[in-house]
């Protein structure tokens, strides 16, 4: 590594936390700045740009049913919950409409809400490596097919699911007894000697069960859930593709079609209504992130794209003796990366150059996850802006926050799991 890639790598990481202090939308516009510095001042080749990465009421509505019906198993059913919505619908950002309902259970039954919150946030996230129409997941079949690895989605989430829950699970057992019982919490209770905090914390309240689910709502769940099914189709017999000059139409495309298709379904038949959906949260932090991963993303991948030979030498010698390695090089990258589709994408062709074998790399997918790390992302700020309590927080030194315990062990758990399910298999 010689002065001029340090340098380089220092004007990566510099656009990366300035953004962070500014917030997720700047954090991609500001990581456009640094895009260019490496373009046009440095004369760095530009790396592809991700633009392969780009009904709800009711599931939230029977998970919250879930929750309530046991309140005292929350900090193990909260993170099902987020992770199994996370894999239907292939974005993390469905937390923002469950963690309201995270916190006030755990309020009202008296369990210290950063427990199931910091694991929930967490389980958002690792859903994606689960999820069929998750670019992370569409991105390793694809590059993996190029390479020689014959895997499918199927194949992975075989892999990934139930390595994923073991993860989750172990970080919410460690999760249970976190912190003290907000009766022996001399902070939590100097705040509701406060009658205006008290107010604050146990006045609010959020719940969907109060909400009438009409007919239509409940029938575009399940054109989403056909869809899905059809998705999984495709990627298990890829020989129902239509393909031109031998080469089958890509998964990317598919899911696009897919999905657009279903959603003109929803709005023929289930009444969906366009303009309520751009209002909603889910769509607008959706938003954020797509221009968020743009920039971030791009910066990464024009970075290590013209530094591709020199890592290859720098890591040859070192996975050679130990390929299981790599996954450090992922979650190390994925901190600097706020996307795990953006990471497989700039990362696993140089795996495979390296000559690390499919089924190590399909073992090691759930390191990809590490952007808890640096608690910038917007599912990890919301969850802290939604407990009343104060209890999940980010703390004073950033790095001591309410994530870095279950991000670790989830994510150290998952990827052990998953390689021995892959060495098993393989």
């Amino acid at each position: 590594m010689d002065f001029l890639m340090i340098v380089q790598l220092c004007i990566v990481l510099g656009a990366l936390w300035v953004g962070s202090r500014y917030g997720s939308l700047a954090l991609g516009a500001i990581s456009g700045i640094g895009l260019a510095i490496l373009v046009f001042g440095f004369g760095l080749k530009p790396g592809n740009p991700p633009t392969d990465v780009i009904g709800m009421d009711w599931l939230i509505q029977i998970a919250e049913r879930l929750l309530r019906k046991h309140p005292d198993r929350i900090t193990f059913l909260a993170p099902l919950c987020t992770f199994f919505l996370t894999v239907l619908v292939g974005t993390g950002h469905v937390v923002y409409t469950l963690m309201p309902i995270i916190c006030d259970i755990a309020l009202k039954k008296g369990i210290r809400p950063e427990r199931p919150c910091g694991v929930a946030s967490i389980a958002s996230q690792v859903g994606i490596t689960c999820s069929p129409i998750a670019a992370a997941v569409v991105a390793f079949v694809t590059i993996s097919n190029a390479n020689g690895f014959d895997i499918t989605i199927p194949r992975v989430l075989m892999i990934s699911i139930p390595a994923c829950l073991c993860g989750l699970m172990a970080a919410a057992a460690a999760s249970y007894h976190r912190g003290l019982d907000l009766d022996k919490d001399p902070e939590f209770q100097k705040k509701l000697a406060d009658p205006a905090q008290r107010e604050y914390i146990y006045g609010g309240g959020s719940t969907t069960l109060d909400k009438v689910i009409p007919k239509e709502a409940k029938r575009a769940v399940y054109v989403f859930l056909l869809a899905l099914v059809v998705i999984v189709m495709f990627a298990a017999v890829p020989s129902l593709l239509p393909s031109w000059d031998g080469k089958p139409l890509k998964m990317n495309l598919v899911i696009q079609i897919v999905m657009i298709m279903a959603a003109a379904l929803m709005i023929i038949f289930c009444k969906a209504q366009p303009k309520k959906a751009v209002a909603g949260p889910v769509w607008q932090s959706g938003m954020v992130a797509v221009v968020a991963i743009y920039g971030i993303a791009w910066l990464a991948d024009t970075y290590f794209s013209n530094y591709m030979d020199t890592m290859q030498a720098m890591l040859t010698d070192i996975v050679k003796d130990y390929p299981w390695s790599i996954a450090i090089v992922f979650f190390l990258v994925s901190v600097l990366i706020n996307s795990q589709g953006a990471v497989v994408v700039a990362m696993l062709p140089l795996a495979y150059s390296l000559g690390i074998a499919g089924p190590v790399l399909l073992g090691v997918l759930p390191s990809v996850y590490g952007y808890f790390f640096i608690p910038n992302y917007p599912s990890d700020i919301a969850t802290v802006n939604f407990d009343r309590s104060g209890t999940t927080v980010i703390g004073k030194y950033l790095l001591n926050h309410s994530f870095m315990m279950p991000g670790l062990i989830c994510v150290f758990t998952s990827t052990i799991v998953a390689y021995l399910l892959s060495v098993i298999i393989y």
